[in-house]
Parts: C-alpha cells; structure tokens; sequence
C-alpha cells in the first residue's frame, strides 16, 4: 500500500489521535514498563509536518503498520509495556531543554533521546568564529549531567543539503557553516560517549534524498520514520 493510498483511507481516523508535545501515550497504562522520553528540537517534534501527525517518538513506542508496513513488529511495545513522554519542541534551541525537562524524575525503566543543535546553528552557530559554539558545550554538558534520565541517546545534526553547497541556504559562506555543524557534532559526540550513545543521523540523512525532508529542513513523514529507524537501531536490547 502506498503512502498515499494509505492517507485518503486513514486522515480521519488517525488524526484524533495525534499526539501533542507533553502527551503520554501508554501501552498499557497499569504495567510497569520503559518511559520513552523525546527531548530537543524538530527532529523529534515533526508532527506538524506531515498529515498524519506522527513523530518518530510515537513510532518507537508503536509503528504504524498502515504507513510503515515494513517496520511492523519494530517497535518497543513488542518487547512489552512502553509509554511516551513527548517533550521535545519545534524550534527549541540548547537553552531551553531544562524546561523540557522539568519535573522528570529518575525511574528504573526509562530512555532519553534528545536531538539538538539545528537551530542554534540556524540562530547564529552556523556563521560563529568560537565562543558560541564553546557556551552551546557548556549548556549541554549542564543539562545531560543533570538530567535523571539514562541511557540517553544524542542524535547529531543531519545536513538537508547532503553536503552540495550549491544547496546553502543560510545566508553564510559555506565553508564556515560546514566547519561549525563539524564542531557542533563534533560536541555532541563527545558528550554522548560521556553521557550515552551517539545516533549518527547526519551519516544516515547523507544517504537519503529530498523526500526525507519538507520545507528545506524538516523531517518529513518519511524522515520521521528514517529519525525512527536509527534511534531504534541505538535502543538497548
């Protein structure tokens, strides 16, 4: 079934049961189980994006077997009680993930994944000469030590023009902008071998195409389920 096919059959039914930022979704809500928790920016809060309103959080927990047949039974509600808190906010920068991560508290069965940086290249990183980039470290280094929340899983930066810079569109010559996304996840891998694991979805986006993305950056409904597949690869087993 095409995706296609799959939308004019499924809009409305699906769409009363999008999920917004903050929303639990439960597997089973009297079971003990994993806490899925999404922090950070677009990559993870996408569902605005596309017209199903599906996230990759939301496929984690739970694929859509209509949308994403291949990847039925890829999912952590097979491995038993999973629920969802959704924290993660379009547009969210380095500075406000300790509001995001308000009011969370260390539990025995829980998973962070956290996607940042984008933005903060979009609002000035892409074009700094050091500093910024230096306090985008120290923000986050504060933050994931603080956070009660292990293992975390820190995806990187993915590059929507698939590295042509005939591509560029910020404004900023292209070798400085690619040198400060090559310091921003250099950063964000050094912190998740402190913190975690790393999710390389900047050498998974390389291997895509433009279907992956919509409105220049954002991770389309096909990109929600790329965001998907590779932090499942990353879940611990």
């Amino acid at each position: 079934m095409t995706i296609q096919f799959a939308a004019r059959r499924r809009f409305l039914a699906v769409v009363p049961a999008m999920i917004l930022p903050g929303q639990a979704v439960e597997s089973n809500a009297l079971a003990p189980g994993i806490t899925l928790y999404t922090f950070g920016d677009s990559i993870l809060d996408c569902a605005h994006y596309n017209a199903f309103g599906v996230h990759p959080g939301q496929l984690l927990i739970r694929n859509d077997d209509a949308l994403f047949p291949a990847s039925a039974g890829h999912e952590l509600r097979s491995r038993g009680p999973a629920r969802l808190e959704h924290r993660a906010r379009d547009g969210a920068t380095v500075a406000g993930l300790p509001a995001q991560a308000k009011g969370v508290k260390r539990g025995s069965e829980s998973i962070a994944l956290l996607t940042i940086g984008g933005n903060d290249l979009l609002t000035g990183l892409a074009a700094d000469s050091g500093p910024n980039v230096k306090a985008f470290e120290t923000s986050l280094n504060q933050f994931l030590r603080n956070l009660p929340v292990r293992p975390v899983l820190l995806g990187n930066v993915y590059d929507p023009t698939f590295g042509d810079d005939a591509r560029n569109f910020l404004g900023v010559d292209a070798r400085i902008a690619r040198g400060n996304h090559r310091r921003v996840n250099d950063i964000i891998a050094s912190l998740a071998s402190r913190h975690g694991r790393l999710v390389d979805l900047h050498a998974h986006f390389l291997a895509g195409d433009p279907s992956w993305f919509t409105r220049t950056i954002e991770p389309s409904l096909v990109g929600a389920s790329e965001v998907r597949r590779v932090f499942l690869q990353a879940l611990p087993r």
